[in-house]
């Protein structure tokens, strides 16, 4: 049904009735001015009671955000140690597994390019179907706006009502319901034109649409044209929903009127097919990075746990299973790579096996030898020094030649019982006995013990020690071996310059370091100091010192007592050995409480005064082995002045 709606005109300018509207206007104008004092007047008094309801709602306003953001603050504290973990979860696996590494990668190249891929079809999809629907719009508008300026061309009305059922005849007509592609229109007269005395249609849009839906630059270009046609994408409400679709536009004229006709296509249907086809890629392509993971898991599996079963008995081999061998089957690589890898196994386990032999029967030899020596070595020195005491009787020649079988037999039989300690090492027989001990009053003794020799070579041994002494858990025996031959070393070698002991302890560990400023040693000499039977000068002859054999068996010791024993030197200006002993056995050294390369310090008092020194933050060298071989020179340390404190048998001045 066509509905006609009559238009009531506007009264003119000057009327009587434009003359009411205007006084009551001003009527109601001047309302407010009459009651502005009274208002002034309340509104003073209720001021306070704003103001304070105001600071009372911004006060609520700030407990709330304050409670807010701690109740935020709680969620993340709670939510971040489980984010952490879940990191270093992944971080560590992704280092310690090739399979999850090599899986991960593959999803994540799938899941890269499927992205690519799918957003280049979508918008191929996107762009054919918009043009498709473009095109069609196109042409049927072209139509409908010729069909419609025909009608508005050939029409006979002159009153109003006929005009408006003419107009809005057509128009529905235009609108085309019932067709493929729903189309809605919008009828504007352009703006800045005169106004005929027969118009009476200013705008008409179907679906309750204004003019608002239509771009801006649309309108423009439509306003600006002259027959032209424009298009423009454009949203536009249908119910509750926005819509998309392609707005085209024309010029028609009807009655000396210039009209803007704009045909609206949907293009929902078009958008609820590209949804379809967007959510089948989706959904196709997550389907197909599942089955791509599972396919890469699978083949990695295949190939990476042969790998991992040889990781596996890789390291039963190192900890000495050499029984261990893969499991063989088929033919390809991974099978040839398992048959070489256990006739690898096999031929090593065959030339540990001579090698731990041979080794066995050079330790039973060794042993064996020290052993039955010592009888036949025990007569020897008997009749040593028989003939030792009684040099006096004979002549130049032969007295010499008594003292001389003498130091030789006292030498052979140092050899001798260092030969047979080493072999215990060698056979695993060693044992640690270890007690609490104070090292303070055990290095105080060795140093009394060396007295005589450090009076013989003319040198000074200070120590320098806490005063309330360090107990230790060690062997007292094996530690005062080591202080022992450290000691007598110095002295060797110190060229009669003075030795300085020093003893210092942290949270868990105690060092003590040997000091001496004799004729010192390169720091390759430094590195090879505790191999057996090793001297810096081969042909610097044996009237001194010992077997050769020392500062390796206190290497030893100190391994048994999960220390370090490390030595420093420099040509010309001394050399340092620093013994560090675990405070209590089972724990691990952090750092050891003495720098191993020595900082000179001054020390008060004379020679006979006990002193301390105490040298802090000292840095554990890196990668010590157990016999602690320098690793360069170590950070300088801070000295505190000394403190004399009363005298001890402990110090020896060689006077």
């Amino acid at each position: 049904m066509v509905s006609a709606t009559k238009q009531v005109p506007e009264p003119p300018e000057g009327t009587p009735d434009g003359g009411v509207q205007e006084t009551g206007v001003q009527a109601v104008a001047a309302t407010p001015g009459r009651d502005a004092g009274a208002r002034q007047g309340s509104g003073t008094a209720a001021r306070p009671a704003l103001v304070f309801r105001v600071s009372l709602w911004v006060r609520r306003a700030r407990i709330v955000g304050v409670r807010v953001a701690r109740l935020v603050r709680t969620g993340v504290d709670l939510l971040l140690p489980g984010v952490r973990y879940l990191l270093h979860s992944l971080r560590r696996r992704w280092r310690r597994s090739l399979q999850f590494r090599t899986v991960l990668t593959t999803l994540m190249l799938a899941v890269t390019s499927f992205a690519v891929v799918g957003a280049y079809l979508s918008s191929q999809i996107a762009n054919n179907l918009f043009q498709e629907r473009l095109t069609q719009a196109e042409s049927e508008t072209r139509y409908s706006v010729k069909q419609v300026q025909d009608t508005f061309d050939g029409a006979q009305v002159t009153d109003q009502s006929s005009v408006i059922t003419l107009v809005y005849d057509t128009l529905n007509a235009v609108e085309g319901r019932g067709s493929v592609v729903q189309r809605r229109y919008v009828f504007e007269a352009m703006p800045e034109q005169t106004k005929p005395r027969n118009r009476w249609v200013e705008s008409r849009a179907s679906d309750q649409l204004t003019i608002s839906v239509i771009p801006t630059d649309l309108r423009k270009a439509v306003q600006e044209s002259g027959k032209d046609q424009f298009w423009a994408p454009t949203e536009f409400a249908v119910g509750t929903e926005d819509r998309p679709g392609i707005a085209v536009g024309n010029k028609v004229t009807f009655n000396g009127t210039v009209y803007e006709l704009y045909l609206i296509y949907d293009l929902n249907t078009a958008q609820t097919t590209l949804d379809e086809i967007q959510g089948v890629l989706l959904a196709g392509a997550a389907v197909l990075v599942l089955m791509i993971g599972a396919v890469a898991w699978y083949v990695t599996r295949n190939v990476v746990s042969p790998v991992s079963h040889a990781a596996l008995v890789s390291e039963k081999l190192a900890a000495g299973q050499l029984q261990e061998r893969m499991v063989v089957k088929g033919e390809d690589e991974v099978a040839r790579l398992g048959a070489s890898f256990n006739h690898m196994a096999a031929s090593l386990q065959e030339q540990i096996t001579q090698l731990a032999t041979l080794s066995q029967m050079q330790q039973r030899f060794v042993s064996d030898v020290s052993h039955e020596l010592r009888t036949p070595l025990t007569t020897v020195r008997m009749a040593a020094e028989v003939l030792y005491d009684a040099r006096e009787d004979f002549d130049p020649i032969n007295k010499r030649s008594a003292e001389l079988l003498y130091n030789q037999v006292e030498r052979f039989q140092s050899l001798l019982a260092d030969l047979l300690e080493i072999s215990r090492f060698d056979a695993g027989a060693a044992t640690l006995d270890a007690e609490p001990t104070d090292i303070v009053q055990l290095v105080a003794h060795v140093i009394e013990g060396v007295g005589p020799v450090a009076a013989e070579y003319g040198s000074v041994v200070t120590l320098n020690a806490p005063v309330d002494g360090i107990v230790v858990d060690m062997d007292d025996r094996r530690i005062d071996r080591i202080l022992r031959n450290l000691i007598l070393n110095a002295l060797e070698h110190g060229e009669g310059r003075p030795v300085n002991v020093s003893v210092a302890a942290n949270e868990t560990a105690v060092a003590v370091a040997v000091r001496d400023h004799g004729i010192g040693m390169a720091p390759a000499d430094a590195a090879r100091v505790f191999d057996r039977f090793w001297r810096a000068d081969p042909a610097r002859a044996r009237t001194t010192g010992g077997s050769g054999l020392g500062l390796s068996i206190a290497a030893e010791d100190t391994k048994l007592h999960d220390g370090w024993l490390q030595a420093w030197g420099e040509r010309t200006n001394g050399s340092n050995f620093r013994l560090t002993l675990p405070l209590r056995q089972g724990e691990s050294i952090g750092r050891s409480p003495l720098q191993l390369e020595p900082v000179d310090v001054t020390f008060p008092g004379s020679g006979r005064d006990r002193t301390m020194l105490l040298l802090e933050h000292a840095q554990a060298p890196q990668d010590q082995s157990a016999a602690g071989l320098p690793r360069g020179a170590a950070q300088p340390v801070n000295a505190h002045a000394a403190t004399p404190f009363p005298p001890a048998t402990g110090t020896k001045d060689g006077s």
